[in-house]
């Protein structure tokens, strides 16, 4: 095991590893990570093939094969294997990959990367197993700390090497626009969803210190691990839409992404805030006072209201991690099936699996969030319980209304065994591509729905490859589709109409979170700031008891998209989603 906090060279040490062994995998948590891994190995001469759940890269004779955690090949013998983020075993919905790769890779040597907070639990994994277990542990190798100042909501007070971290796509290319018209210096962007060249690209104009692009704007994203030369983090806002309701970030993801500050390489900063401030506000004084040596990673938020919050999530202990996620396989799937009618729902079948199962109190079964609404959008297509089991394990929410016809008219290709060439689904909104781009929301919805299913298409491509044969045809459409969403995004947030949506919603949030059951007080600006000690308390995302989310929901913090006004698409969530 590498443990320790963010930023503190324990992954680069299980890569190190990982190009010294004849053969290898490296499993990751996002398309992302796996993308950045895989062009890293061949760099070096590695040759290394590309797995993800809708993206496949393989070459001839490769020797390393990087790939989302979801997709490690459990038959498959290498020397190394590295498995990123280990402390996601715990995750109440995505633990069961982490746990499929710990227990099922075969290799010689397994690096687990993560935090410090997994390692009970890993040492009782290994010695049910009879393996041997060796705990190497990382210190950050520069300071974090949280500032006692916010940007008091003025944008002209970001400085080179800032990123501003935004939890909706829509949010990101707003404050982009923003942060261009009050500085007039050049943004990157980094989001889940973004095509790995654009983000790479991105990235580098970033990193790079000597060009024009002083500041990043991104979503959660970052806080997986990606290579971004950032000083500080600023919270635009401390809550996010889950694809319910805006609810607020819990503690250990503020963490992971505030760890992300005072990368080891760093870009070159530039001393004192970029705009100029009043010099005779006392705020003003203490913001110059409280700026630390360039090689100190920072925190803070854009609203002064966030701030306790988050020097409250800073300082939280979290627990350590008490069970492994499991899911049941495919082969107990079918066996239990056949005790049930052949006209039985296959949603019911999975809930009383779920109901039934005996486990030990070691591991936890994840929850079943879109496969009962899947389970039952197919429920009346002509599928074996093979495919039906392939279909709920799709990169598909039903939630979103658009997307059930079509993933009802990809199960009828199946069942069918008819045509699943693309031109051949009505279901499939091509049509869209065909239209002007109106700065409207129904056209954003249209194109976000469109990506969405040439995505699933694509996943399903891999999987039925002889009904789904147009693949080709896909990647060239969601190519289209991704330029057409980026130009759009780039026109709608120049919008002084969509500013002031977005920042009334905030301000809407803002006043919810008010109503929290324990009130913060509002921060003094005379405290010293608070210094993360060197222990590893900067985790990634895993759910813990006591959270944030958890207070927030008991203090009935449920704001709808009704309540906001806005359809699904405006506040999509930006995270990369599991393969």
């Amino acid at each position: 095991m590498h443990v320790g906090p963010t930023n503190s060279g324990k992954t680069y040490q299980a890569l190190k590893r990982l190009e010294q062994a004849k053969t290898g995998i490296y499993a990751g948590p996002l398309r992302l990570l796996a993308h950045e891994v895989y062009t890293r190995m061949n760099a070096k001469g590695r040759v290394c093939d590309l797995v993800t759940g809708d993206e496949r890269a393989v070459q001839e004779n490769a020797e390393m094969r990087s790939c989302t955690v979801e997709m490690v090949p459990l038959n498959f013998d290498v020397d190394v294997a590295v498995i990123d983020e280990i402390q996601m075993i715990g995750h109440k919905e995505r633990g069961w990959a982490w746990t499929q790769a710990f227990l099922g890779l075969k290799a010689k040597e397994i690096h687990l990367c993560g935090e410090e907070r997994s390692v009970p639990l890993v040492r009782e994994l290994a010695a049910s197993m009879g393996d041997s277990l060796e705990i190497n542990t990382y210190k950050r190798l520069s300071p974090l700390k949280t500032m006692s100042t916010s940007l008091h909501g003025d944008l002209r007070n970001l400085r080179k090497g800032d990123c501003v971290v935004v939890f909706s796509r829509l949010g990101i290319r707003a404050m982009k626009a923003d942060i261009e018209r009050l500085t007039r210096r050049r943004v990157a962007v980094v989001y889940g969803s973004l095509p790995p060249e654009i983000r790479a690209q991105q990235a580098k104009l970033f990193n790079e210190p000597d060009n024009d692009y002083d500041f990043l704007v991104a979503s959660d994203a970052i806080g997986m691990g990606l290579n971004l030369a950032i000083k500080r983090i600023v919270f635009e806002a401390i809550h996010k839409y889950n694809g319910f309701r805006v609810e607020l970030i819990e503690p250990a993801h503020l963490k992971q992404i505030a760890g992300r500050a005072g990368r080891y390489r760093t870009a070159a900063q530039t001393d004192g805030p970029l705009g100029k401030l009043d010099e005779n506000t006392a705020d003003s004084k203490k913001t110059l006072m409280q700026i630390p040596s360039p090689n100190v990673g920072l925190v803070t938020t854009f609203e002064r209201r966030d701030l306790p919050l988050v020097q409250r999530a800073m300082q939280t202990e979290l627990d350590p991690i008490m069970s492994a996620g499991i899911l049941p396989p495919t082969i107990i799937l079918m066996k239990f099936a056949t005790y049930f009618p052949p006209s039985t729902s296959f949603s019911y079948i999975l809930l009383r699996l779920h109901e039934l199962s005996l486990k030990h109190p070691r591991y936890h079964l994840c929850t079943l969030k879109e496969q009962i609404g899947i389970a039952d959008t197919i429920q009346h297509v002509r599928l074996s319980i093979h495919d039906r089991i392939i279909f709920c394990s799709s990169p598909c929410s039903v939630n979103q209304p658009a997307m059930a016809p079509i993933l009802h008219a990809y199960a009828r290709c199946v069942g069918e065994n008819t045509s699943g060439a693309l031109l051949d689904i009505p279901e499939i909104p091509l049509k869209v591509l065909d239209d002007g781009i109106r700065l409207d929301r129904s056209y954003m919805s249209s194109l976000e729905n469109l990506h969405k299913a040439i995505v699933l298409y694509l996943w399903l491509s891999y999987r039925f490859a002889g009904v789904f044969v147009d693949q080709a045809m896909a990647f060239y459409v969601k190519r289209l589709v991704e330029e057409k969403i980026d130009k759009m995004l780039a026109e709608y947030s120049s919008s002084p109409a969509i500013r002031e949506r977005i920042k009334a919603m905030r301000k809407e949030a803002l006043r919810q979170i008010s109503k929290l059951k324990e009130p913060f007080a509002e921060p003094d600006d005379s405290e010293v700031q608070i210094e993360v000690p060197d222990v590893p308390l900067v985790p990634e995302y895993t759910p813990v008891q006591g959270r944030v989310g958890q207070d927030s929901q008991s203090a009935g913090l449920h704001i709808t998209e009704q309540q906001y006004g806005i359809g699904n698409l405006a506040e999509a969530n930006t995270s990369a989603s599991p393969p």
